[in-house]
């Protein structure tokens, strides 16, 4: 099957790296949100991180002119998948608000389209449980930020077809990236990997053990991370690993159990980078 029009629904962080990402792959990009004034700020944002890309090289000045002229926004959800080849589902991790967009994109798309979601630690096959067909519906696991970061994870749920996988597999490798293929269980790979270690760190803050720069920087510097676990925690949002961290352990036990400071700052409101504060502050919303 060949991809050439994609749909992303949900505009947020997520939606937005990956709408970027796909109009640099030469799709034709639609992005879609309940909200107008997020969906323009999405676009700007797309715009910026695509500028701050000619400034250092990596894009020519054509490259992201026919990007941005790829993209186009809808609130709309029937008008942005009616043509879709691929919709990607980039909404908040909630079991039964997937399963509603899912019902309603089925609805509206041709009877080709395959059907994805961005979820970080869901199952697959219970997301499109609701599909009629779903041997068309995948997993597409997305990285932030999406612009930069290489890998997709693409799990397959368990009536996904091979047809679609290879599929989706081509699409990737057209927006730049890297793919696995993994099967379906919760928290996949790396968001099982990546919730214990912040989870860890979390308890080890609360134990007294160090302050968020010093675990951060011996995370750094001593296991070549890129990033230290709080600063992760601060860019992914810790009301979206709360969530995660949730899931995880009612599906595998007790080893996820959230930290409970982890739960304090959110109930805080301290859900990170956000809204300019997690377990750093950042004077400003970012």
């Amino acid at each position: 099957m060949n991809i050439e029009n994609v749909t992303v629904v949900g505009a947020g962080i997520m939606g937005r790296g990956i709408a970027h990402v796909c109009a640099l792959g030469g799709f034709n990009v639609k992005l879609n949100d309940v909200s107008e004034a997020l969906l323009q700020n999405s676009i700007n944002t797309i715009s910026a991180n695509m500028q701050k890309g000619v400034d250092r090289k990596k894009l020519t000045p054509e490259q992201k002119s026919e990007a941005e002229a790829n993209m186009s926004v809808t609130t709309n959800l029937g008008e942005a998948v009616e043509n879709a080849d691929l919709v990607i589902e980039a909404i908040p991790e909630d079991l039964q608000l997937k399963q509603k967009i899912f019902k309603s994109i089925e609805a509206s798309c041709p009877s080709h389209t395959i059907l994805a979601t961005n979820t970080s630690s869901m199952s697959v096959t219970e997301i499109c449980a609701v599909i009629s067909e779903p041997g068309r519906t995948i997993g597409l696991h997305f990285f932030n930020p999406v612009h930069i970061m290489k890998l997709v994870e693409i799990i397959c749920g368990l009536e996904t077809t091979e047809e679609t996988l290879v599929a989706c597999e081509a699409a990737c490798q057209r927006m730049g990236k890297e793919t696995v293929r993994i099967n379906e269980f919760p928290g996949f790979v790396t968001t099982r990997i990546n919730a214990m270690i912040g989870n860890e760190a979390f308890t080890m803050l609360q134990e007294g053990l160090g302050s968020p720069e010093d675990i951060d920087k011996a995370i750094k510097l001593g296991l070549n991370h890129p990033m230290g676990p709080f600063e992760m925690v601060d860019l992914v949002g810790l009301d979206t690993r709360l969530k995660i961290m949730e899931y995880l352990h009612q599906t595998l036990g007790e080893k996820y159990r959230p930290a409970p400071l982890l739960s304090k700052y959110v109930k805080a409101g301290r859900i990170g980078r956000k809204v300019g504060r997690g377990v750093y502050e950042y004077g400003n919303k970012k």
